[in-house]
């Protein structure tokens, strides 16, 4: 654990989700090998389509719509449901392809290795602060067993803008009814987590379990007040 700032005392934590409480990496490698697939058997006329055809339509949707990246779960059935548009399918029957096409991906998106490193971390820290989860992506932490330690989740689209702005920052401190000094945010990018809580007021700590160099690294804007290269660091906080 090396400190760059002074900690303050703490009232409570908040978490990023994917790739700080586990690794999402494969995770979504699957997830998208499993959606493409899903979408290629569901239409013939997409049995050719692909990864790239998909990041494509997306990257189509946000030229039209700049600010719809924040809510990442509405982007992907806009997108879903355009491919399925663009085959001839009425707005009602895309509709319905893009609700099927979600419940796959959900199906696979939840299937979530968490270590029990964190469970074990997470338990003990829940047992003296109250702890909030503040995500821009699409995991459910009820599906592989993290919702019990949290007194709340917030995500990006439904809670507001995607970190790094401070919307959900901002709501997690009025929630949780406490100053924003004295919560410390924990994630592993240094954008979206350390710089984002900063700018809000809360302190921040950042994982760094890939062995990078803070002082190098061209994400690095704004010092945290710790950096760990593992979960189970937190518990000297206890």
């Amino acid at each position: 654990m090396h400190f760059y700032r002074p900690l303050r005392p703490l009232a409570a934590l908040t978490f990023d989700l994917d790739d700080t409480l586990y690794d999402n990496r494969p995770v979504i490698r699957q997830t998208e090998q499993q959606s493409v697939a899903f979408l290629q058997s569901y239409h013939p006329g997409l049995n050719g389509f692909q990864s790239a055809d998909f990041h494509r339509l997306r990257q189509e949707l946000r030229e039209q719509d700049p600010e719809i990246y924040h809510d990442v779960t509405q982007w992907r059935w806009r997108a879903i449901h355009l491919a399925l548009s663009r085959q001839g399918l009425r707005d009602a029957e895309a509709a319905i392809g893009a609700d099927a096409a979600m419940q796959n991906f959900a199906l696979w998106r939840s299937r979530i290795e968490v270590p029990e490193a964190t469970h074990a971390t997470l338990k003990a820290l829940a047992a003296r602060y109250p702890l909030v989860a503040i995500t821009n992506g699409n995991a459910d932490p009820a599906q592989c067993g993290l919702d019990g330690y949290f007194q709340f989740v917030l995500r990006s689209g439904p809670d507001g803008r995607a970190k790094p702005y401070q919307d959900m920052y901002h709501l997690a401190v009025e929630r949780l009814g406490v100053a924003p000094e004295q919560i410390l945010h924990v994630g592993d990018d240094l954008t979206t987590d350390v710089a984002g809580a900063l700018r809000a007021g809360l302190q921040a700590c950042w994982i760094n379990d890939r062995q990078r160099s803070l002082m190098q690294a061209a994400d690095s804007r704004l010092l945290p007040h710790i950096e760990i290269s593992q979960l189970a660091s937190l518990t000297a906080l206890l």
